[in-house]
């Protein structure tokens, strides 16, 4: 799987967890010089607390559209730390 915006691939993996249609891609798969730490945070009941990335790509942002599980609820251990996306950004076989 890839994970690509704005022209450019973000993150690639063969091993990407498929939790409510979102693919969650493992930290080392993600080219981090395209990720910028976002003070944005949200809740999930079954999931935890989100913390989310901001993409910087040649020069364009796309504020908050990654995010990932630092420390999760038993139900979802299988995405602890992994990242998924959202907001453009898109992800192929």
């Amino acid at each position: 799987m890839q994970a690509l915006w704005n022209a450019t691939v973000i993150a690639e993996s063969d091993d990407t967890v498929v939790v409510e249609g979102n693919h969650y891609f493992p930290p080392a798969s993600i080219r981090t010089e395209y990720f910028k730490p976002s003070a944005t945070t949200s809740v999930c009941p079954w999931k935890g607390t989100a913390n989310y990335y901001t993409l910087d790509v040649d020069g364009q942002q796309n504020p908050d559209a990654a995010w990932y599980y630092p420390e999760t609820k038993p139900a979802a251990d299988e995405i602890k730390g992994r990242v998924a996306f959202w907001k453009g950004v898109q992800v192929i076989d």
